[in-house]
Formats: structure tokens, C-alpha cells, sequence
């Protein structure tokens, strides 16, 4: 288990669920209902589920057969719909971030940045996510703020949100036209207007069961969102269908364990949404029907060898923090067990399991045209591995921890370290092409974007690690624009 993210990660999830919790009895003037209990009861979800157990009378599933066709029609190669008027985390709904006709350049240097993060939490910071048009990118912090700015850094504008009331956001907005959708620490969801910078709807607590969190960035398929909720007493999770019109759930499940922080990815071919938590459980269903096909348990057969949680109903030791891409009927994924794993999409077996020996929690990267993902450690190492058979092609030392997201280019590969460094890697070799120096550990995505490349850090703070000193912030975490260094 990481020394570094267990304890911190597990305090700021339960402080600000403590914080969630005491602002939700004092609105309502009583005592907390239990999240169970009022996902039973809530009219204003229109249609949840317990367990799994879910009604489904308001329920209208999406059009899946555009995205599959358009999939087809690509050879599988581009995780479509990507960047055609939408733009989401990991670049679509797959969630390869692979972008095969990004240029990186040679060398660079840094065009603009602006301060962004300054909250102590260690899970990866949001990714800046340009709109489908590119002509603005949107830039979510960990103070609750959005900023949207033109590609050359003049700001178009500032939102802050009620999610500054907690940990902000961490989740990367999913863009659909006009409109960005995005979930905070709050435990709320935001639809904001991306020419004004206002916000269309937003949810409250209730609406998802009182959650505390959402930490997930959401999916986005034919006028329905699907993402993760995170919840307390007992710690658990659940994944939702939200009508993106206006904000109101149409369906869920509660059936995970642990506080999730993965986005769903959906195989729109395969019929497929997969997702993961802090259980150490991958989760599949059926997708557009979200009957549940199976799950998968890491932590080898005796399962998570860590603190027990929720009353024993689950144990740490195996924590899936990652976003998990969907690819040639598999879906990959990241475990705190220290492995890297294939899992069958029918059915959830085992294809293959690939061995760091420390954690894996980034957001891993797939070329599908080369058959290769790229998935980064806590041993300081970023691996290109075969799909389908999971040997080892090549591995690069970055000098640091990585928790963030990894970028495919035709030629690159970008990702972030804890050594502070953007590392730009030769996408055949691995061999370093150049590293960019920053102030705080790197843990967004860098996405490449007309000639651009886009990312954001950490706050520095002294005494983090210290239990006997006040934790301080020394700098706050910037987001970045680099340019080619001609």
C-alpha cells in the first residue's frame, strides 16, 4: 500500500464528509437520514436503485448505435465521440487518451500560467479540457473555481461554485456543445454555459443520496451523464444516469464499495460501462440496459490484505483510483495490490496480470492502432505493454510517483511525475525527448491541442507528511499552457 496517498486521501475524503454531513443536518433541521434509507424514498431522483435492486420507470435509455457506428467506421483506432462536439476526460468515451494527430514539439517553453490549486488533497488534480472548438479552455481548481481562458491565456471568465466550500474539483468537465458538466467535492453536479460562465443547473446533495463527493468526470451519450458519487455510513459509492437537460437523475446503483473516484467508460460496441472503487472491485454492466454483468475482485485470491472498512464489509489494500479504458473486448485496470490488469469484458476473467510491486493508480493510456498501453507506478516508472499479452515492451524511469493521467500521441507520450517534471517519452523507445520543471507534483493530464499542450499541478505545501505540524501552503499549483521553443 502507498505510504504516501492512504492516510492523507482517507483524512480529506472524511473531513469533507464530516463537513458535508454537518451542512446537511443543519438545512434540513434534524438528523441525518442515512443514504440507504432516502435512496428509497427520494422523489426527486425520479428512479434509483438499492443493492442494485433499481426501478426504472422514468427511465429512457440513450441511442448507443451512432457512437458504435462511428466506431466502426474508424477501425476502433479513435475512442469516438471525440472532440466532435464534445470534449471529455480522457478524450472520449473509451477513455484511451490517445490523440494521434497531436504534434509534440521538439522543445518547448511555457506561454502562460495562472494559480489554480492550493488544497492539501492528494488525489490527481483536474485536467484543463479544451472546448470542442478549441477557442477555449476550461480550467477546474481544487478551490472550487472554474476558469475559462482563450488558448493564448486571456481570461474569458471566473466562476466559483459551492464546491469551495470543501475540496473543489478534481474531476475533469465533460463539454457537450455550450455546455460543461462537472461534479465537485461537494457532492454536487454543475451544467455551466461556456460562453457566459453561468450556471445552468446544478444538483444538491439529496439528488444523489447525500452524497459527500463526486470525483468522477463524467460521461456523456446521446442527452444522459453518467458518473460516480461517493458516500459515508458506511463508506461506499454509487454510478448515476443523469438526464444532462436538467440535472435529474434518472437512474443508479449503489452496489459499490468505497469512496469511488474512477469516470466511467463505456464500450458503446461491446455494450459495456465499466468502472471501479476503492474496494478494490472492478464493476461491469450491461450498457444502454445497466443490467449488472459482473465484477471483478484484485487483491489476488485472498483478496485485500488492509484495514477493514464499512462495518468489515470491504478491506483497503487494493484501491482502484484509476479511470479504466475499454479496448479489444477488455477493459485495463490499476490496482493498490502493486498489478496492472486485462480483464475479459464479457464476462470479467483474468487475461493477464502485470506487476509493478507498488501502487497503480494512474489513468493509463492506449495506442489501439499499435495495441499498446502505456500505465504508470508509484515505483517511479511509466510501462508500454502489449494488449494482449501484457509483456513488457519498454519502461522509463520519471524520476517521481505517478498518479495522474498518461497522453498517447502518435509519436509522445506525456505524463506527469511527483518529481515535478512534465516528462515528454519517446512513444517507441521511452527514451526522454525533454521534461518541462514545475512547482508541485504533476498529476493532470497533458493534453496536446493546436500546437499546445495543456496541464496543471499541485500545490507545494511544507509539513504535509507531518502529523505533529501545521501542513502549510508554501505556493499554489499553477495550470500551464507550453508552446513550441522555436
Amino acid at each position: 500500500m502507498s505510504e504516501h496517498a492512504a492516510p492523507r486521501d482517507g483524512d480529506a475524503d472524511q473531513d469533507a464528509a464530516d463537513a458535508a454531513s454537518d451542512r446537511d443536518r443543519s438545512e434540513a433541521g434534524g438528523t441525518r437520514v442515512s443514504r440507504r434509507t432516502l435512496l428509497g424514498t427520494a422523489a426527486t431522483a425520479g428512479a434509483v436503485g438499492l443493492a442494485g435492486c433499481t426501478a426504472r420507470q422514468y427511465r429512457s435509455p440513450p441511442d448507443c448505435g451512432a457512437v458504435a457506428s462511428a466506431a466502426d467506421a474508424a477501425d476502433g483506432y479513435v475512442p469516438l465521440p471525440a472532440d466532435d462536439g464534445q470534449s471529455m476526460f480522457r478524450r472520449g468515451l473509451r477513455r484511451y487518451g490517445y490523440y494521434p494527430d497531436a504534434t509534440v514539439p521538439e522543445a518547448v517553453r511555457k506561454a502562460w500560467s495562472f494559480p489554480v490549486n492550493r488544497i492539501g488533497h492528494t488525489a490527481a488534480k483536474s485536467t484543463p479540457r479544451p472546448t470542442p472548438n478549441g477557442e477555449t479552455v476550461l480550467v477546474a481548481g481544487d478551490t472550487g473555481t472554474i476558469h475559462a481562458v482563450a488558448p493564448t491565456g486571456e481570461r474569458r471568465w471566473t466562476l466559483e461554485t459551492g464546491a469551495g466550500r470543501s475540496l473543489g474539483f478534481h474531476g475533469t468537465p465533460a463539454i457537450v456543445g455550450d455546455t460543461a458538466y462537472i461534479g465537485g467535492y461537494d457532492g454536487e453536479l454543475y451544467a455551466v454555459d461556456v460562453p457566459t460562465g453561468d450556471i445552468v443547473w446544478h444538483t444538491r446533495t439529496r439528488d444523489f443520496g447525500d452524497a459527500i463527493a463526486i470525483g468522477s468526470s463524467p460521461a456523456y451519450v446521446d442527452g444522459s451523464l453518467y458518473l460516480l458519487t461517493e458516500h459515508k455510513n458506511p463508506a461506499s459509492g454509487a454510478l448515476w444516469e443523469v438526464d444532462a437537460a436538467t440535472g435529474n437523475p434518472t437512474w443508479s446503483d449503489d452496489r459499490l464499495w468505497g469512496m469511488p473516484h474512477p469516470s466511467p467508460a463505456i464500450d458503446c460496441e461491446a455494450g459495456r460501462l465499466v468502472t471501479g472503487s476503492n474496494d478494490g472491485v472492478v464493476y461491469c454492466w450491461e450498457f444502454p440496459s445497466l443490467e449488472f454483468a459482473w465484477s471483478f475482485q484484485a487483491g489476488g485470491e485472498g483478496g485485500p490484505d488492509g484495514e477493514p472498512m464499512a462495518g468489515g464489509r470491504f478491506d483497503l489494500g487494493a484501491q482502484i483510483k484509476g479511470t479504466i479504458p475499454v479496448y479489444d473486448g477488455a477493459a485495463f485496470a490499476g490496482s493498490w495490490d502493486g498489478h496492472f490488469y486485462r480483464l475479459d469484458l464479457a464476462d470479467g476473467s483474468r487475461d493477464w496480470a502485470f506487476e509493478t510491486g507498488r501502487v497503480v493508480m494512474s489513468n493509463p493510456a492506449i495506442d489501439p492502432k499499435q495495441g499498446i498501453v502505456y500505465v504508470g507506478s508509484d515505483d517511479h516508472h511509466v510501462y508500454a505493454l502489449d494488449t494482449e499479452t501484457g509483456d513488457e515492451l519498454w519502461s522509463a524511469d520519471v524520476g517521481g510517483r505517478v498518479i495522474g493521467s498518461i497522453t498517447a500521441t502518435a509519436e509522445t507520450i506525456l505524463v506527469g511525475s511527483y518529481d515535478t517534471h512534465l516528462y515528454a517519452l519517446d512513444r517507441e523507445t521511452g527514451d526522454r525527448r525533454w521534461r518541462v520543471e514545475n512547482r508541485g507534483h504533476v498529476t493532470s493530464g497533458a493534453i496536446p491541442r493546436d500546437g499546445r499542450i495543456y496541464y496543471a499541478e499541485r500545490g507545494v505545501f511544507s509539513n504535509y507528511y507531518d502529523e505533529d505540524e501545521e501542513t502549510v501552503l508554501e505556493e499554489p499549483g499553477h495550470a500551464y499552457c507550453l508552446v513550441p521553443d522555436d
